[in-house]
């Protein structure tokens, strides 16, 4: 077992994909980085974060990108973002099997906060482009910084998301939560609350991803290889289906949980038994539970 959390992006790119096959685009030879990061003097990196290309999945022709969590926590500035849209474009061109997203990000870069917000507006149009054209569009979230922020809205625009059970899926990060609302909204510190929250194992209960494995590169690659010939056409049905979705889930709670553990209630309230139970349950038994709910 190779863990996908402690690889960097590069890595995963070579144990994920099929042996040699990864050709990259703009890779760090060709030193495209950020036009403000030096201004700011803020030290930028060749690839500025994210490196996009082409290679083959178990056969299957795919464009694939994996954000470098190690810079800037994977944070989305100008020319990263382009490099996301170029690969995006570039499949409506050429027509892979999928595009893949190895997603590892907090969201924007503060340092380019209107260049970086751009961005992932561009991004996310761009990827429903794909999907409307067919295409899947597979997301891979299993990163020590998960994935918050503007990618997690991008991720949750995709076809299909595969989780780890210590990936992170959420729009606001902890800290940026405790930052605006303080620590008894939600304390950031508090490791068990964070992953009770927003992990792997809370996001498949609720329905917000598509596959829950472990924390094993050869895990992530079969979900990924397993979920190419599934696309999910956009359509009205399927938005209002999302709808319902998140309207269950809002009034599944009950109105007064100040002081309560809301993930627990959340999941007994969706029909989950022994809700207090699932953090500490592996990974096979929590997709279990929703086979039997």
């Amino acid at each position: 077992m190779i863990s996908y959390a402690e690889c960097s992006a590069r890595e995963r790119l070579a144990k994920l994909l099929d042996p040699g096959s990864f050709h990259e685009w703009l890779p760090p030879a060709e030193r495209v980085t950020s036009p403000h990061l030096a201004q700011l003097g803020v030290p930028y990196a060749f690839d500025d974060g994210v490196a996009v290309g082409r290679a083959t999945l178990d056969g299957h022709s795919v464009f694939v990108a994996a954000q470098e969590g190690g810079f800037m926590g994977g944070g989305v500035g100008e020319v990263h973002g382009a490099k996301l849209v170029g690969l995006m474009q570039r499949a409506l061109r050429d027509r892979p099997a999928a595009v893949l997203l190895l997603a590892e990000s907090g969201g924007v870069r503060l340092h380019e906060a209107n260049a970086g917000l751009i961005a992932v507006s561009e991004v996310m149009r761009a990827l429903l482009d794909v999907r409307a054209a067919g295409i899947p569009v597979i997301v891979l979230i299993g990163g020590a910084n998960g994935c918050f922020g503007g990618m997690g809205i991008v991720a949750r625009c995709a076809d299909h998301i595969v989780m780890s059970d210590v990936g992170r899926l959420a729009m606001s990060g902890p800290e940026v939560i405790e930052s605006s609302h303080g620590v008894d909204e939600f304390d950031s510190r508090d490791r068990a609350l964070v992953w009770r929250t927003t992990g792997g194992k809370h996001r498949w209960l609720t329905g917000d991803c598509d596959a829950l494995v472990e924390d094993d590169v050869a895990a992530f690659r079969a979900a990924a290889v397993a979920a190419i010939d599934a696309s999910r056409p956009l359509t009205l049905a399927a938005l209002e289906e999302e709808h319902a979705l998140l309207s269950a889930r809002l009034h599944a709670l009950p109105p007064d949980t100040a002081g309560r553990d809301e993930a627990t209630l959340l999941w007994s309230a969706l029909g989950f038994a022994d809700a207090q139970q699932v953090p500490d349950l592996s990974v096979e038994a929590v997709r279990a539970l929703r086979a039997i709910r």
